[in-house]
């Protein structure tokens, strides 16, 4: 029930009795009305600035998913997807709405998926007014047109005030991020990291798409090209994601959450961005730079009295933010949407130093090195770790996928086939040794190394590659823009022996970490993995 004119709503169908309700507020009124209320500052860029509170990051350990008949035989359960009463749910929704009834609430009705067969309409609604302008920058934005007959088909509820009894509530601690599909309703408890909201919608996204839609979701960003053609970037944080699909030469169809359909076509989920911004410079990342103006949202920044944010100060966390509408970057595909998927990228930072600069997939490693997603840890990022620490995240998203990561690969493997798409594993890593040893691959030749595969200079014969001994990975023998001594880790080690010595460590890191998945991939998945493991 809306009036655009007077921009009112009843949110009773929720069980919100008497609410104070805004509705549909610009970016600039919810920029004011948060200032106004002392929950934020404005920076020296115009940005806001916003601290979560108590948490500045996701909780995993206190995600849920609510185990009914539409989830029970299909999510992978376990301790990224931990089932939730419906009975307890319903009890702890109706504390939530009780708790926001005769509030200020903050409501917007956006969706998520720029495909229009794939669109899902979505309300959101919020206790803060800078958690409603997250929503406003991250999820698409409606016409006033489309408000006029705009129907809700999933409700987020953000009560970051509200805290849950664990005791009584079925919750581990007072905070909560619980997808109930039979009900189609993200709740959100406990904590102000906004993050929680949008990967509420990008989870339960993650189970719509593959099992109703024959579509496949891909924790990636994602660009085209002046022909037309588009590249696919996974990669954890810290691989070089968002910088590398920011290209000057490229449109960006998006940074982090896609949709592959059955068409082949790719779609972006979301309306905006989330960048971190640590070590955030105008040199290293002028786009993201760029983009931080009035309108974008910065979480958990230091600055100092004249609004001046020092992007290098951590004392709040290593996690720092922007959220940004993706109009704030100049070159987008609009809308984001992409055909004629040509080369997919896995970016990973192995500070072990072993595996090549860039090396070609078959169909079956392709879909072994998504299900492991792998990166590394280096010295000094957590305590007690002093050496290169192996890192896994199935299918480069693990915390977002509620079906067994197999399901997500085999799906990939098929696109692969009939697409002839080719899929590349780039190190962007550290190089002629491990971390401490050895030194960062420097972007420019990443960047080189990306726009050969992408410009079909790699090489097309077998001949044009060399197998990897450990691995079993084809690296080129050749890259324009980078030096030949370049593409071979063994022989920049120039210590044969600590080289396979290394290899091999990690190669065994690999297959443990693959036992997990053993009983549950295909033939074809396990021999994608390092050939050493045939005994």
């Amino acid at each position: 029930m809306t009036n655009l004119d007077t921009k009112k709503i009843s949110l009773d169908n929720l069980g919100i009795k008497d609410a104070t309700v805004r509705y549909q507020l610009t970016s600039d009124e919810l920029h004011d009305i948060t200032i106004e209320k002392g929950q934020g500052k404005e920076t020296s860029f115009g940005a806001i600035a916003v601290n979560t509170g108590e948490f500045t990051g996701r909780s995993p350990m206190d995600r849920f998913i609510v185990k009914d008949d539409i989830t029970k035989d299909e999510v992978w359960w376990g301790n990224i997807n931990i089932p939730f009463d419906s009975e307890k749910f319903d009890k702890l929704y109706d504390k939530v709405t009780d708790y926001l009834s005769n509030k200020e609430v903050f409501v917007r009705d956006s969706y998520a998926c720029a495909e229009e067969d794939y669109k899902l309409n979505i309300r959101v609604v919020n206790e803060y007014p800078w958690s409603n302008m997250f929503a406003y920058n991250m999820f698409l934005r409606p016409t006033e047109e489309e408000l006029k007959t705009f129907s809700p088909e999933w409700t987020v509820i953000n009560a970051p005030g509200f805290m849950a009894d664990p005791e009584v509530d079925g919750t581990r601690q007072h905070n909560f991020a619980i997808l109930n599909f039979g009900k189609k309703i993200a709740l959100i408890g406990g904590t102000g990291y906004t993050g929680e909201i949008k990967k509420g919608i990008f989870s339960a996204l993650n189970f719509i798409l593959p099992v109703f839609k024959n579509t496949l979701p891909m924790h990636c960003s994602a660009n085209v090209g002046k022909d037309d053609d588009t590249a696919i970037f996974f990669g954890l944080s810290g691989t070089g994601k968002t910088t590398l699909s920011t290209d000057p030469n490229r449109s960006l169809i998006g940074d982090d959450e896609h949709g592959w359909t059955a068409d082949n076509t790719i779609f972006n989920f979301e309306g905006g961005c989330y960048a971190k911004v640590i070590d955030l410079s105008q040199e290293k990342e002028p786009e993201i730079y760029g983009a931080i103006k009035r309108g974008a949202i910065l979480e958990n920044i230091v600055m100092d009295d004249k609004g001046n944010v020092d992007f290098a100060d951590t004392s709040i966390t290593e996690n720092t933010r922007v959220s940004y509408p993706i109009y704030h970057i100049d070159n987008i595909q609009t809308p984001s949407i992409g055909k004629n998927p040509k080369n997919i990228f896995f970016l990973t930072a192995d500070a072990f130093g072993v595996l090549p600069p860039i090396s070609k997939l078959t169909p079956g490693q392709a879909a072994y090195h998504f299900i492991s997603g792998y990166t590394a840890k280096v010295a000094g990022t957590e305590a007690g770790i002093t050496e290169p620490q192996p890192s896994f995240s199935a299918c480069f998203g693990a915390p977002f996928m509620p079906l067994h990561p197999t399901r997500y690969a085999e799906m990939l493997s098929k696109k692969m086939k009939e697409t002839g798409v080719n899929v590349w594993l780039v190190n962007t890593g550290w190089f002629a040794g491990p971390y401490g040893v050895g030194e960062r691959m420097k972007l420019k030749y990443t960047r080189a190394m990306i726009n050969a595969a992408l410009n079909g200079e790699l090489g097309s014969t077998p001949e044009d590659f060399r197998i990897h001994s450990v691995f079993g990975l084809a690296q080129p023998r050749t890259c324009p823009g980078v030096p030949d001594d370049l593409l071979s880790q063994r022989k920049a080690w120039d210590n044969d022996e600590e080289y396979y010595k290394t290899a091999h460590k990690l190669a065994d890191s690999f297959r443990n970490n693959f036992k997990k998945f053993e009983d549950y991939a295909n033939d074809e998945i396990l021999a994608g993995g390092p050939p050493a493991a045939e005994k």
